[in-house]
């Protein structure tokens, strides 16, 4: 093989392996987390793990979009619904006005909602993002991706965008979808996490 050859192939794998850690996907696809164990995929497409065998989420935390500090763990003794979402994307413009709808709903009762925008350049076209689509929840800014890549792998990690994932009062990752989501499947995520007991 060829010193140009060699070269060409590992700039190849370089640029998958980059390609894949971005999460550069705008999808409504579900995916199963390639078969790991610990958690079963249901017919929406929304992955559940079972109290005892819940994966703790990472520490995610950091500046919203307004610039004020965030941190997944201020919410402890809460359900939290994590969306993962950029303004760019067309699946999380469909699902936005959906997200705020439920958030409302559940807002006093136990459930908040925290977004992590991510691979959007300027926080501005985000903050425009939430504007029209009428999101009141805050969202962590998260541009390059750094809070993404903290979910451990074989978890019920982000593997794509728009990505919603419940954490549970204790702070373990309950339920996952990898797509746009309706009010209704969104409340088929909150609702059996929301009825565990404290």
């Amino acid at each position: 093989m060829s010193g140009t050859t060699r070269r060409r192939t590992r700039l190849a794998a370089t640029l998958g392996a980059a390609a894949a850690l971005a999460l550069t996907a705008c999808s409504s696809g579900t995916s199963d987390g390639g078969g790991q164990a610990g958690f079963i995929t249901g017919k929406a497409g929304i992955a559940t793990a079972a109290p005892g065998s819940r994966t703790p989420a990472p520490a995610i935390d950091g500046k919203t979009l307004d610039g004020k500090p965030v941190a997944l763990a201020d919410y402890r003794g809460k359900v939290v619904v994590l969306n993962v979402w950029g303004s760019w994307c067309g699946p999380c413009r469909a699902e936005g006005k959906n997200l705020q709808e439920v958030a409302q709903k559940y807002r006093d009762k136990g459930v908040q909602f925290l977004g992590i925008n991510t691979r959007d350049v300027d926080p501005a076209n985000a903050i425009r993002f939430e504007q029209q689509t009428g999101i009141t929840y805050p969202s962590l800014y998260d541009p390059d991706g750094t809070q993404i890549l903290r979910f451990p792998k074989g978890s019920l990690n982000p593997q794509s965008i728009p990505t919603t994932i419940v954490v549970d009062r204790e702070g373990g990752l309950a339920a996952r979808a990898m797509r746009a989501l309706s009010t209704e499947d969104l409340e088929k995520m909150i609702t059996p996490v929301l009825a565990e007991q404290k």
